[in-house]
């Protein structure tokens, strides 16, 4: 019967290779959750005392300190599935603070590519979510979380803008982008100008997923992406957005380490403004 329970278990949670590996790092109660694996090192190089491993199917995984904070990540590859099969380990191994360190295109013509863009919510179109629950259900991403992102960009003069994005489960057709011999779909064509005119700021593939499944349970969840392409005048380019949106997230975590402990003491669950002095 045990042996059984134990293969339902494994089954049930995923890659027991990536659990096991992810167990023995000991993980910090806050994660950075990047798509791109090569990502990890670059996080890794901004923090003290950095351990990176690699994981079965080409994942990432790093732990260290950050200004006297215990940091975490892992690469989420790309869109939500990849995210749907990451999370439960994560939730499972005491993780309850989640922040995606992402790329994304913005829809809005003022953006300029390097910029910041911080999700407070984002469009459920990730195609994983719903399976969850219903569609009506809102990605909210944490108040705690989304301010101490906020902080540390502001902190650090780094152009950002705050607002809700879109996560979409298409690369291409998803997000109005002509597809293989320049196809282009009724929805493709639809779907820039919908969320142009909804006033989103910017097109991903992984956020919805990550502030649903925390809102589901009970945990806590943020998004800084870098954007990458302005959708509106089609200029392209990282300049250097990348090691900025990593190096925030890593001060995010460290204000968030801090603003915890003052709460603790406190005898308070929920970070106030007492706790950001």
């Amino acid at each position: 019967m045990a042996s059984e329970n134990l293969k339902t278990a494994t089954a049930t949670r995923g890659d027991s290779r990536r659990f096991n590996a992810l167990s023995e790092l000991e993980l910090p109660r806050y994660m950075l959750l990047p798509g791109d694996p090569e990502r990890i090192d670059v996080m890794a190089s901004q923090w003290e005392n950095a351990k990176v491993i690699a994981l079965p199917r080409a994942y990432r995984a790093a732990v260290g300190t950050y200004n006297g904070a215990r940091i975490g990540a892992i690469s989420t590859m790309i869109g939500a599935p990849a995210l749907d099969s990451i999370f439960p380990d994560l939730a499972q191994l005491g993780v309850d603070t989640f922040i995606r360190v992402g790329t994304c295109g913005t829809l809005k013509e003022d953006i300029a590519p390097g910029s910041l863009i911080i999700n407070d919510a984002a469009v459920r179109l990730d195609g994983t979510s719903h399976f969850y629950v219903r569609n009506e259900f809102p990605a909210a991403a944490s108040f705690e979380v989304t301010f101490s992102l906020v902080d540390a960009a502001v902190t650090n003069g780094v152009s950002y803008r705050v607002g809700t994005g879109c996560t979409s489960g298409s690369f291409f057709g998803g997000q109005g982008r002509p597809a293989h011999d320049g196809y282009l779909s009724l929805e493709a064509e639809r779907i820039l100008e919908e969320m142009k005119r909804a006033g989103i700021l910017n097109f991903e593939m992984e956020t919805s997923a990550l502030l649903t499944f925390a809102r589901l349970y009970g945990f806590r969840a943020g998004a800084v992406c870098s954007v990458m392409a302005n959708r509106v005048t089609g200029v392209w380019g990282d300049h250097g957005g990348v090691e900025r949106a990593c190096q925030v997230a890593a001060q995010a975590v460290k204000r968030l380490t801090e603003w915890d402990v003052r709460a603790q003491q406190a005898g308070r669950t929920n970070i106030t403004s007492l706790d950001f002095e």
